[in-house]
């Protein structure tokens, strides 16, 4: 799951046009539905903590947990420049999403931006179910977003080309996908340049292969039973609409029993 190195430096440039804002708001509601009330929110694989932050400014407090050093780094040097208010309510520790251990339990988690599909066997997922259930409260939820196996196998994985750019540098970003039909996950080979506006020299990093896993609703629902949760809710990110052989991104929400 460390594939966050170099990748950190530039990510957040990479995804200045991610709608965190309207994302966070989607999430919200999708709380008030599924966990009215909810307050203690813990936030796994947070990243540099786009989502986080617009969820705190939103009211909710959050412990953020996340593998990447670099990213925590990134997320902590954000968090000194906000307000009080806001940095009240944000906490972010270094984790594995599959092996952490916080001492206390919590009204939702979330894990965002496919991060569950970064869990590359069905075994590592089953552990962050546990996980995640062993630190909600009863009737707390889960909601996450995956690759979702239907879209993955109707339309194919393809090459994708994003350049962004600030003042300083711009960055052109190339995926290509290498499909593995047997393991059930694609290697998104991510191939990056880096070119100074100033000096107009390009620097080409190493490639980083970022393994996602596709996941369908029985293996969602057969992992989520074997951890004691309930798939109470499945819909496309962003509209809710049914998840078709279209749908890339599906948001699941998990439920813990309100009794054991």
């Amino acid at each position: 799951m460390s594939v966050f190195g170099r990748y950190s430096s530039y990510y957040d440039l990479l995804y200045k046009d991610k709608n965190y804002s309207g994302e966070a708001q989607f999430v919200r509601e999708l709380l008030e539905t599924f966990a009215p009330g909810a307050h203690h929110l813990l936030d796994l694989g947070c990243g540099s903590g786009g989502h986080a932050f617009e969820l705190a400014r939103q009211g909710f407090s959050l412990h953020c947990v996340d593998l990447s050093r670099d990213m925590l780094a990134e997320a902590k040097r954000q968090l000194a420049q906000q307000p009080a208010d806001i940095q009240s309510r944000l906490r972010f520790s270094q984790g594995d999403i599959r092996q952490f251990e916080l001492g206390r339990q919590f009204d939702c988690a979330i894990s965002l931006f496919h991060v569950i599909s970064y869990l590359p066997t069905l075994g590592d997922i089953r552990q962050t179910f546990q996980r995640v259930h062993d630190h909600l409260r009863p009737g707390g939820v889960f909601l996450f977003d995956v690759w979702y196996a239907p879209a993955v196998l109707t339309e194919r994985p393809e090459v994708r080309v994003k350049r962004m750019a600030n003042a300083e540098i711009s960055v052109t970003r190339i995926a290509e996908p290498v499909w593995h039909p047997n393991e059930c996950w694609v290697d998104v080979c991510y191939k990056v340049f880096i070119r100074d506006l100033k000096t107009d020299q390009i620097e080409e990093l190493e490639t980083e292969v970022h393994r996602m896993r596709y996941l369908s609703l029985p293996e969602i629902t057969l992992l989520a039973e074997m951890c004691k949760l309930e798939v109470v809710h499945t819909g496309e990110w962003m509209t809710q609409n049914p998840p078709s052989e279209k749908t890339w991104g599906v948001c699941f929400v998990l439920k813990k029993a309100a009794r054991s």
